[in-house]
């Protein structure tokens, strides 16, 4: 049996401080508005914000993806340091110390970390988008490297953190049929004929007949003309404002015109109603498979993926569509889409196991005075403290750890986690399940 100091040193040393990088899309919540990325990013890249609070604070990214890196920030650099000074990226720590991974996750992934770590601060709706599988994401990064940055996928997990509102996956068929009688300003857009389709196909048509006729109306929606969107969506809007006088709008009708005041004429307004609307309460988390359409639209979220950055855009945006690309990779899935409300590991540590083998997350929600063991597991971690201060141990360490510290954990350390406050931490690792596989 090794003991925690053994296994401390076969993974490299104790754990390693990160600094992290911050993104401000305009989706963000501004510095003011009570951004969670924003508060985490100042405490912990040491630096006052004050005069860039009014930015937006969109994602805060912990791990290794070109896009935004986190650094090591060796020991005796001082707090204040900016990133980058006295650190080493963290991508290119571990490629000198690749025995931090563990053998399982250099066999299968290389020397690199298969997940990136994020929260998120929306404020206001990100773009309808999915995320290519990894045959189609070479093939996208091959013909449009400037659009699509790497060859690999990004199936993705969010967990809320307040209250999260997402668009997931599409409504069921017999959904779709109330929605084409209630909303005439669909029939308009996808024509008479494609809504006929839909009326007509029957529960226990086959499932293949179902999506080629939903591909062929969402597709036909997508591809309306700027002129016929604006034209519909204005109606829409009059509509809506006037039946409101006398009947209570439905939440899908008041979304839309909250998505029609942050993107006006954009396709992505009516779409929604095609998709499923989520609210997921904190503590409960979304996993999203590839070539499912979704769109984040408000609250704050942790999120983990594999370490891609891989989006197809088709509404909601002002940036770059591809429609094409979209409408023909998504799966056409119908059903509300399954809620993680994740499973004991201890007392106080909940993990999200969601069917990709590149990660997992654990939230450690540990009250005053309480202790708690992550046990060692044979693949790297990062760890978040999101909220209160306590002491993190491995064999060989004790380190101080207070909100906004973020922790690289090698392979095989056994940690215990102690609290004089109440801890919210949150940890980012390879799925458990790609271990168990390994040993059978």
């Amino acid at each position: 049996m090794e003991t925690g100091l053994e296994k401390n040193h076969h993974g490299g040393g104790g754990l390693k401080r990160l600094r992290c990088s911050v993104q401000n899309y305009d989706w963000g919540k501004k510095g003011t508005e009570g951004s969670e990325v924003a508060r985490l990013y100042e405490l912990n890249s040491g630096s006052d914000l004050e005069l860039e609070k009014k930015k937006p604070f969109a994602e805060f990214w912990m791990g290794t993806h070109g896009s935004g890196p986190s650094f090591v920030v060796e020991s005796g650099v001082e707090n204040g340091d900016s990133i980058g000074s006295g650190s080493m990226g963290l991508k290119e720590w571990i490629l000198k110390n690749p025995n931090v991974l563990g053998d399982g996750v250099l066999d299968k992934w290389g020397c690199d970390l298969p997940f990136l770590f994020k929260v998120l601060s929306v404020a206001k709706a990100l773009s309808i988008q999915a995320h290519p599988d990894k045959e189609l994401a070479k093939v996208l990064h091959k013909l449009q490297p400037n659009r699509y940055k790497d060859d690999n996928h990004k199936p993705e997990m969010a967990l809320a953190i307040t209250e999260f509102e997402a668009l997931c996956g599409f409504i069921s068929i017999g959904e779709l049929k109330g929605v084409l009688r209630d909303v005439p300003e669909i029939v308009e857009l996808v024509g008479s004929a494609e809504a006929n389709q839909v009326l007509q196909i029957h529960e226990q048509d086959h499932e293949e007949k179902v999506k080629s006729v939903l591909r062929s109306a969402f597709t036909q929606l997508m591809s309306a003309s700027q002129e016929i969107t604006a034209e519909a969506i204005s109606k829409l809007k009059s509509r809506l404002y006037m039946e409101s006088k006398i009947r209570q709008l439905t939440g899908k009708e008041q979304l839309v015109l909250q998505l029609e005041k942050q993107y006006p004429a954009d396709i992505g307004v009516i779409s929604a109603f095609f998709l499923n609307y989520v609210k997921l309460n904190s503590g409960e988390a979304l996993y999203l498979g590839a070539n499912e359409p979704h769109a984040y639209l408000y609250g704050d979220c942790i999120e983990c993926m594999a370490t891609s950055d891989n989006v197809v855009r088709a509404g909601l945006t002002p940036k770059l569509r591809d429609i094409q690309t979209l409408c023909s990779m998504l799966t056409y899935k119908q059903g509300f889409p399954e809620i993680l409300k994740g499973f004991p590991l201890s007392p106080y540590i909940t993990r999200y196991l969601p069917p990709f083998d590149e990660f997992e997350v654990d939230r450690c929600i540990l009250p005053r005075g309480a202790s708690t063991v992550f046990p060692a597991i044979p693949g790297p971690s990062i760890f978040l403290v999101m909220v209160g201060d306590g002491a993190m141990c491995t064999g060989s360490s004790k380190d101080v750890v207070m909100e906004g510290d973020v922790l690289f954990a090698p392979a095989n350390s056994e940690i215990s986690v102690s609290t004089t406050s109440e801890l919210h931490l949150y940890r980012a690792g390879v799925n458990s399940r790609f271990f168990q596989t390994l040993r059978w």
